[in-house]
């Protein structure tokens, strides 16, 4: 049984030599390509970097543009559409974007991603926007002390006041804009309002000026809520509010 079970052993180690020599015959005679091989991929992988990098500096002014222009807003589509060039790409380069200054992932319609960069006017914005703190008005308090064994102080008597004359009453002037008129006149100094100007003239939140600014019936709308009853136009290539002239 000794011999029988060492010569079983022998042909199993025989078996599994046989391939570890083939596989050292195969590194020995092949070293020199297989190094090419690996030199070769690692160069093709920085060439690829590069060129990436290249791509990237070439985008980043349609990227810039896009976040003034959007309010920090981006979807790939967006991007892809401006610059012409694939989705994946798009998607890549604001992924990388997102994770450089901390961007925002915010949810779309059916399944899209909408990037959301938070820039200075943008939070300017924001905080315009927002309601300010009510103040509560300070009560008065009396440092006068009075003993508690001291009596009340008598009453003062109580004078019979002539009544008044009933005059005819006289009709209030109408009110009139002459305040508001000079205030627009030097907001208006360049010949237009930004979007806080302009949500503070309408006494609404400028997010609100911002979601409509671009609906037909904005004129009217800004029509009917300004005090002197001007229209008001969005300009898509300064970003500011212009006032309508009418015919």
């Amino acid at each position: 049984m000794s011999e029988k079970t060492l010569e079983s052993g022998g042909k199993a180690f025989l078996v599994l030599l046989l391939p570890i020599s083939f596989l050292v015959i195969f590194l020995v005679s092949t070293w020199r390509f297989l190094l090419a091989l690996i030199v070769l991929a690692i160069g093709f992988k920085i060439f690829q970097e590069y060129q990436w990098q290249q791509w990237c500096q070439r985008v980043n002014p349609i990227f810039n543009q896009l976040v003034r222009e959007n309010q920090g807003k981006i979807t790939p589509m967006d991007l892809a559409i401006r610059g012409n060039f694939p989705g994946p790409s798009a998607k890549r380069y604001l992924e990388g974007k997102a994770s450089e200054f901390g961007a925002s992932l915010l949810p779309a319609g059916e399944g899209g991603e909408v990037y959301y960069f938070i820039t200075a006017s943008i939070l300017g914005n924001i905080l315009d926007s927002s309601e300010p703190v009510k103040q509560l008005a300070s009560q008065p308090v009396t440092t006068e002390a009075r003993s508690l064994l001291a009596p009340p102080p008598p009453p003062e008597p109580v004078l019979a006041e002539p009544e008044p004359e009933t005059e005819p009453e006289a009709e209030l002037p109408p009110v009139t804009h002459h305040e508001v008129k000079p205030n627009l006149e030097r907001q208006l100094i360049f010949g237009s309002l930004i979007q806080s100007e302009l949500a503070k003239r309408l006494n609404v939140y400028s997010s609100t000026v911002y979601k409509r600014r671009n609906d037909p019936d904005f004129p009217e709308w800004t029509r009917s809520r300004d005090p002197d009853g001007i229209a008001w136009t969005f300009s898509e290539r300064t970003k500011e509010f212009f006032p309508l002239e009418e015919n």
